[in-house]
């Protein structure tokens, strides 16, 4: 360990500068959220799970910055972006609610290696998200898309509504279906019909979604930082080892 994080110090890393962004597309995805889909120039590529800075400069000069996980494969031939609008926030009402086909922004990155997955780590994976938590994990499925893999990934998704799942849709029908095993739970008001969950996450649910401990799966969890820290302790209080534990949390930011 000592040896390879001397080698990491000594080996050249390109420095992580800002590009503009100029937005292809706008695509709601929830009452409360949309996907902004970049073209980036001179974009260096990412692994599933990382994210970017993005910076808004308005006319007098003031400047804004916020933190946003990347939403698309390392496929895809653009960067997607996937955000959910804060109220009263700064940013995201202006991505949400405002931002057109054509407008630029400032994006830097790729930033973060820990919560990160590529088909060639393998699996099985266990991935656990709360509401927004979301996005990088989706990242992380369409990359195993886009390369046809069937490893072992196992997904349970908390959300409050049925207005507020992100992606619903798409996981329904995300391929190869192989490997591929997709829960949701519902903490406030679960659709129309619903038989699934309908409550937190607790240690019974863990139990019933995911691979077992002696299988070794990475783990991802990702959310508000008081469901990544309840996650993370029902995982290791159910035998799983915390070195596979890979966690990202988010909190207030102004939004």
């Amino acid at each position: 360990m000592a040896r390879a994080a001397l080698l990491g110090r000594l080996i050249p890393r390109r420095p992580i500068v800002w590009r503009t962004a100029t937005v292809r597309e706008v695509a709601a995805e929830t009452p409360h959220a949309v996907t902004l889909v970049l073209d980036v120039p001179d974009w260096p590529g990412h692994r599933a799970g990382q994210h970017v800075d993005v910076r808004l400069t308005a006319d007098d000069g003031y400047q804004a910055q916020r933190s946003y996980s990347i939403a698309s494969a390392p496929e895809l031939d653009a960067l997607e972006l996937t955000v959910e609008l804060v109220e009263d926030g700064e940013v995201s009402p202006y991505f949400v609610q405002e931002l057109r086909a054509g407008d630029e922004f400032e994006v830097r990155g790729p930033i973060g290696g820990h919560f990160s997955w590529a088909v060639t780590d393998g699996g099985p994976l266990l991935l656990v998200a709360g509401g927004s938590g979301l996005v990088p994990l989706m990242s992380m499925l369409r990359h195993r898309g886009a390369r046809g893999s069937d490893v072992e990934a196992h997904v349970l998704v908390s959300a409050r509504g049925g207005e507020d799942a992100l992606y619903r849709d798409e996981l329904e029908g995300l391929q190869p279906r192989a490997g591929l095993h997709v829960a949701w739970t519902f903490t406030r008001t679960a659709p129309a019909g619903w038989s699934g969950y309908d409550r937190r996450v607790d240690a019974a649910m863990l139990a019933e979604v995911a691979p077992e401990p002696d299988a070794r799966p990475l783990i991802f969890v990702c959310g508000p930082t008081p469901f990544v820290e309840a996650v993370a302790d029902l995982l290791v209080d159910g035998g799983y080892d915390p070195r596979t534990i890979h966690a990202e949390r988010f909190g207030p930011t102004g939004g």
